[in-house]
């Protein structure tokens, strides 16, 4: 399919209407050829009016049609073969290993979904009789079901161009909740983001699906974006990205007119704790993995491991070591843009700068004067001052991480005191130590929404058991996941029936239990037709 440049609005291409821009190569820095319009208020607007239109039709449609959109959704990815690849290898800097790797997640993740609303265990069903001859009041009957919540305005991130993108865990979760889906596309990845919306736009029209159910715009500066946000038809928002961004958009969403809830995956520094015969018995070895995990895609992962915490000793040394050693010997890497690399740069420089903290190992640099490029550095900081500066906290977006040493396992506890919350931490340590220090397992536990025992946060698992999010300010709603089949929950809500009739009951709630679905009826679980 060629990439035009154009937007998808309501099943049509057409051009923006507010001016053009061109993407860069990463690579090089250079401007890649195809000029790419942006979306004006009107057009947002008008995408944003279509998908409300949309909205009933679809939230109406069965578990089955939306479950074989879903899929085809899927096989349209796929059928764009080597063309998405290697646009996606052209935008990104990525290598192709990593566009295949992404693509497959992307594609499962789209079957994932298709498979898990078959079975309707996240309409949570739930019926309580009426009792028409309980004492001192009859009780009526009630019976409860999630609705999808209506038109969700998605965000794609730079560093994920299909998993976090057109049809990424967001738009996914949305569809198969039954909420139309407005994509914002990403201004780094613009042609990726396009051929995947021309996938997902036949795979509606293939399926019969109302043409709002998806729309695809683009704009690089804020003018699409806010418009979105605050289009009275939007109610809800997927985003994934830095904290400042993800705390501007909570912004103007809670001062619209009606406030709606905002799904931000923000930024984390992901804590490893090494503990001390952890230590003793693998130094070498962990290093090997924290330094894999750390440069893994040129650190531009939301759980990169930006910060260890370990006692000061001589184990630590050896740990110290074999990270140089690792680091030395790995080249700097190619990342996504202009902003994230001065940004990254930025970061160093104030880690560097900084009077308490020391350099102990750092990656190759390249003779590259052209393109966007960083290598890895890993500092070190006395835990005292770790705990005195605030600023340590920040996240610095790549290759980069801080040691922090400490004099006591006491003083680990009172290090994982002053941090806030974060997508994941990961404990290193023997059974025994392990067994020993299970308050610093329940201290980090509160910090976080995924725990890793002896391995790294790098490499998100797509499952029902996933838990990508975390206390503030990883994510905006610890409650929630943008990842696995829970995601679903961020995009329905609860509505409540009282003594309706069994014919005007949504089907999932009538007596006779026509879809089969496994319902709590007067608190016990059952598949059972209610006589």
């Amino acid at each position: 399919m060629p990439i035009t440049g154009n937007l998808l609005i309501s099943g049509s291409w057409q051009p923006g209407e507010a001016g053009n821009f061109q993407a860069n190569e990463p690579s090089s820095g250079n401007a890649l050829t195809t000029k790419h319009t942006k979306a004006s208020e009107a057009q947002v607007a008008c995408a944003a009016q279509f998908a409300t239109n949309s909205f009933q039709r679809f939230r109406n449609t069965s578990l089955e049609e939306r479950a074989r959109f879903l899929t085809e959704c899927a096989e349209q990815i796929a059928a764009l073969g080597d063309e998405l690849l290697d646009t996606m290898q052209r935008e990104s800097g990525y290598p192709l290993s990593r566009c295949e790797t992404e693509r497959a997640r992307t594609i499962a993740q789209l079957n994932m979904f298709a498979e898990y609303i078959i079975k309707g265990e996240y309409l949570e069903p739930r019926i309580d009789s009426a009792q028409p001859e309980r004492s001192p009041s009859p009780r009526p009957d009630l019976r409860s079901i999630n609705h999808p919540l209506g038109v969700v305005a998605v965000f794609a991130v730079s560093n994920f161009p299909l998993a976090y993108s057109s049809a990424g865990g967001d738009t996914a979760s949305a569809l198969a909740a039954g909420c139309p889906v407005i994509v914002k596309g990403h201004a780094s990845h613009p042609g990726t983001g396009e051929l995947v919306a021309q996938a997902l736009a036949i795979a509606a029209e293939n399926t019969g699906m109302p043409p709002g159910v998806f729309s695809f715009i683009l704009g690089d500066d804020d003018l699409a974006g806010r418009t979105l946000i605050e289009a009275p038809g939007i109610k809800a928002i997927g985003f994934t990205g830095s904290a400042k961004g993800g705390m501007a958009i909570s912004r103007l969403a809670a001062a619209r007119a009606e406030p709606i809830p905002v799904f931000a995956e923000m930024g984390s520094i992901n804590p490893v704790i090494l503990l001390p015969q952890a230590l003793q018995n693998c130094a070498e070895e962990i290093a090997q993995g924290f330094t894999a995990s750390l440069t893994l895609g040129t650190g531009q992962f939301c759980v990169n491991p930006g910060l260890i915490v370990a006692l000061e000793d001589a184990n630590l040394n050896r740990f110290i070591t074999s990270c140089a050693n690792a680091l030395e010997a790995t080249p700097a890497g190619i990342m996504l843009n202009a902003n994230i690399c001065a940004n990254y740069a930025s970061g160093l420089k104030r880690l560097q700068n900084h009077p308490d903290i020391q350099c102990v190992a750092k990656g190759k640099d390249i003779d590259e004067t052209s393109g966007y490029y960083g290598a890895a550095a890993l500092f070190s900081v006395n835990a005292v001052d770790f705990i005195n500066d605030s600023e340590l906290l920040e996240e610095v977006f790549g290759p980069a991480s801080l040691l922090v040493r400490c004099d006591s396992i006491a003083q680990i506890k009172r290090v994982l005191e002053t941090l806030n919350g974060q997508l994941t931490g990961t404990i290193h340590g023997s059974d025994q130590e392990l067994q020993q220090h299970q308050d610093i397992i329940e201290s980090l536990l509160q910090k976080v929404g995924r725990l890793v025992i002896n391995g790294f946060p790098t490499g998100v698992e797509v499952c029902s058991a996933t838990v990508h999010g975390g206390p503030f300010p990883a994510s905006s709603d610890a409650r929630f996941t943008s990842v696995g089949t829970a995601a679903i929950k961020r995009f329905v809500r609860p509505v409540c029936y009282q003594n309706v009739p069994d014919v005007l009951l949504p089907t999932a709630l009538q007596n006779a239990n026509p879809l089969g679905l496994m319902r709590t009826v007067n608190g016990e679980k059952t598949e059972a037709a209610i006589q």
